[in-house]
């Protein structure tokens, strides 16, 4: 990149992309490389800071921006692995492998992508790390690579139109051969999967399966993470984060929603609780109500509540304003006062669109109601205030 590229860049950062993209430029400036350079840095903005404040490194096209993993997760997986020698087997970017690579001695960037490879060898060696680069497919890699401490893979989950790809079968490379062959050479193997992956599926197809990460940032599932360890034979545990905020980060054995009693309130009490994203996809809905001693308000609504607040709950908290059975009679008598609410519906039968239309509230404000089914059937609206902790 020649100077007058690298200058144009830094004055443009903030610029619309598709209005700068019409806009001539100087003849010395390499346009379509300067277009790509600012819209990634735009986002990886928040997506990965310390990349994106580096003048010096270089970023491939939207596709691989959009696909990698983001800081905060790419730490988080640094968090469980540790060892000698370390192999990414889907290097793309490079983010994960240059947070997880710090936890080892030795370090290996393998992708099947020439031009990812040139660009992980210039931004390491920019980055100061010693990572090796392998420019080949992952099965190959594994037919001829020395042992290893751990592999970690994202395959890639679109088809070859860019559609999103959500069976195991649909991903590039089909991780579920490769499963036996990368644990005989590595006593784990770290996997990466969409969080729209269905876990029970899942775990069904892959094998020696010892812990699931489900994580969440800011209460949005980001990814699943899939633990297979050589030796491993008996159930899985399951692992709920959220971060980006002060939640705990919760436990669960895989048999744990089974031996879980169904507990299900009577009437919503004072306080009621809505479980993070990590937590709804993880499935223990029975389980968590009796960790932390709460109620379902119904089988299937995954709203909860309490007469004491429970403070360490891994997700939101509100307090109880009122609670009216849905009724045009009661409509009225839910909405006094009120101009905008957050609206929510959990076993409902009308949509957020459809309530907020017919209570005629803007969205926005302090106010949060909850349409849901309680335990004998009846329809209800609730409504409450979020509780913040200083």
């Amino acid at each position: 990149m020649n100077q007058a590229t690298r200058q144009f860049i830094a004055q443009h950062l903030d610029d619309d992309i598709n209005s700068l993209a019409l806009k001539k430029t100087p003849p010395e400036v390499e346009k379509q490389l300067a277009l790509q350079q600012i819209e990634a840095r735009q986002k990886l903005k928040e997506k990965v800071p310390s990349w994106a404040g580096n003048d010096d490194l270089l970023f491939p096209p939207r596709l691989s921006i959009e696909q990698c993993s983001s800081e905060l997760t790419a730490k988080y997986k640094a968090q469980l692995v540790e060892g000698n020698t370390f192999t990414d087997l889907s290097g793309g970017l490079g983010i994960d492998c240059y947070f997880m690579s710090q936890k080892f001695n030795e370090a290996d960037y393998v992708e099947q992508n020439p031009d990812l490879c040139e660009l992980a060898r210039h931004n390491f060696g920019t980055l100061h790390v010693n990572i090796s680069i392998t420019n080949s497919k992952s099965d190959v890699y594994l037919n001829n690579c020395a042992s290893r401490d751990c592999f970690f893979i994202d395959p890639a989950r679109r088809d070859s139109h860019g559609r999103k790809v959500m069976l195991l079968a649909d991903c590039e490379p089909d991780i579920r051969p490769l499963i036996e062959k990368a644990l005989a050479k590595a006593p784990r193997m770290l996997i990466k999967l969409s969080p729209m992956l269905d876990i029970t599926a899942a775990l069904k197809e892959i094998c020696h399966v010892a812990n699931v990460h489900v994580v969440a940032v800011n209460n949005e599932c980001k990814e699943l993470l899939i633990d297979v360890q050589r030796d491993h034979t008996g159930e899985p545990h399951f692992f709920c984060c959220n971060l980006a905020t002060s939640q705990p980060i919760v436990e669960f054995a895989a048999s744990d929603e089974e031996k879980s009693p169904l507990l299900l309130a009577n009437e919503v009490s004072k306080y009621l609780y809505e479980p993070n994203a990590a937590i709804m996809k993880s499935g223990f809905f029975k389980a968590v109500a009796e960790r932390y001693k709460i109620e379902k308000l119904h089988t299937s609504s995954h709203l909860y509540s309490s007469s004491n607040l429970i403070e360490d709950f891994p997700g939101r908290i509100f307090a109880v304003e009122q609670c009216e059975i849905y009724n045009k009679k009661h409509l009225t008598n839910i909405t006094v006062g009120l101009k905008q609410a957050n609206i929510s519906t959990r076993n409902f039968p009308l949509t957020v669109a459809e309530l907020r239309k017919i209570l005629s509230l803007k969205e926005g404000g302090e106010t949060y109601l909850f349409a849901t089914t309680l335990k004998n059937g009846n329809k209800v609206i609730v409504r409450c205030r979020k509780v913040n902790f200083c």
